[in-house]
């Protein structure tokens, strides 16, 4: 086998070795003051900047994090990005076990270091990276220890992410399917950019060794099928699975099969970046009734059904930095004053579909710098919701079922929730 990291090298923010694994023998730690002398040299140059630098026949790739560098070097020729994920999984792990990633619980933790290091690579090659499997051998006081424990069957089993032998009086698992929209308005009531980002989180609590099968109204595979796809699919982008899923078997015939972590984990993500019509819509028109006194009135319109809530609104609404004296007065919710960000903050807590709500803000300028009695103002209007039972793309969940060998009938619970991601509407 080829392709493997000679060398793992833990290095501070002057390039020192802190700790460093040899899996080969063909790299020595010189290698390590020549990478980070490269790297310096290479600081300036934005082209030449990357994950990844050839020096001399010696690959290597790193990562960053706080005031440590990661490092593998190889002198084979190696997957790089495999490497690089390998590397954002040491510090996760590392995070796991010491809180806080950072040179000071590296060097207070040494023994630890090691013993994870020689658990999650085998000759140059990655092995274990489940940070609750490893947790279950590799105890943090390790010195307590009086007896070697069995390393858990995870380990030893295919399924690296789960451990054999989970039982749960109740079998229940949740699924929440959870999209953001990000959408930003021009000031002339344009829609300049608009997506939807998708997560499906899921809560397993499964007795044994479970087997999951998901279903989604996606139209590849509903065309597969020979379905009608009119008005009922959606075409996903950027799909990113969790570890668990058969992708030999997705791409197949686009089935979501796979056997669940134990608690809490994002089953999958996507995007979409098809026209998304804003679902709070904000308006404004400012009056100028003398040179220092000037009043804004605000319109929010919710534009989805009837009989869905979003809940918790919070409309942010800047205003000019020297404006003094604000009376606010609103239809619906409370207005509040925030003079540390210049900004009015409207909260509503529940805002029902097709409604409009209204908000007049009164207040003086001591000094007026353009015609409108508005000062130059660039600040957005931001706007936060949570729509719960509600997906702006219309993914379905047309099934979640639940195989054990057992044969015990399990709870799949499925909760659609939509929220804004950054959401920006420019009216001044």
């Amino acid at each position: 086998m080829a392709g493997a990291a000679s060398a793992l090298f833990l290095l501070d923010v002057k390039g020192r070795v802190l700790i460093w694994r040899d899996f080969r023998g063909d790299v020595t730690s010189l290698e390590a003051e020549r990478f980070f002398t490269t790297l310096v040299q290479k600081q300036d140059d934005v082209i030449s900047q990357g994950p990844v630098v050839h020096e001399k026949g010696v690959t290597y790739m790193f990562v960053q994090h706080k005031n440590l560098y990661l490092m593998a070097a190889s002198r084979q020729n190696c997957n790089a990005a495999s490497l690089l994920l390998f590397l954002h999984r040491v510090v996760q792990v590392f995070n796991h076990y010491f809180e806080e990633f950072e040179e000071e619980s590296l060097r207070d933790n040494f023994v630890v270091v090691y013993e994870l290091l020689d658990e999650m690579m085998d000759f140059g090659y990655p092995q274990y990276t489940e940070a609750l499997i490893l947790s279950e051998f590799i105890k943090t006081n390790a010195y307590k220890m009086e007896v070697v424990q069995r390393p858990p069957m995870a380990v030893t089993n295919a399924v690296s992410w789960r451990s054999e032998g989970i039982k749960y009086k109740r079998n229940e698992v949740f699924l929440d399917v959870v999209e953001s929209v990000n959408i930003l308005v021009n000031r002339n009531g344009q829609l300049i950019r608009s997506e939807v980002i998708g997560a499906l989180k899921m809560r397993a609590y499964l007795s044994g060794m479970p087997e999951c099968k998901l279903g989604l109204n996606d139209r590849l595979l509903l065309e597969a099928q020979g379905q009608t796809t009119k008005g009922k699919a959606i075409d996903m982008e950027d799909i990113k699975f969790h570890q668990c899923v058969r992708l030999a078997r997705f791409e197949n015939d686009r089935t979501i099969s796979f056997i669940p972590p134990d608690g809490a984990f994002d089953l999958m993500t996507y995007r979409l970046s098809t026209q998304v019509k804003p679902l709070i819509w904000i308006e404004a028109q400012v009056e100028r009734y003398s040179k220092s006194r000037v009043e804004i009135m605000i319109k929010a319109k919710s534009q989805f059904k009837d009989r869905s809530y979003a809940n918790n609104v919070e409309i942010d609404l800047p205003i000019p930095p020297d404006a003094t004296n604000p009376k606010i007065r609103t239809s619906m919710g409370t207005a509040t004053y925030k003079p540390e960000n210049d900004a009015i903050q409207w909260k509503i807590r529940s805002f029902p579909g097709n409604k409009e709500y209204l908000l007049r803000a009164e207040f003086t300028l001591p000094s007026i710098s353009s015609d409108d009695g508005l000062p130059e103002r660039k600040a957005p209007v931001r706007v936060k919701f949570e729509i719960p039972y509600f997906t702006i793309s219309g993914i379905q969940v047309r099934y979640l079922k639940v195989i054990e060998k057992s044969g015990y009938q399990s709870l799949p619970w499925v909760r659609y929730i939509t929220a804004a991601g950054e959401y920006e509407i420019r009216l001044f």
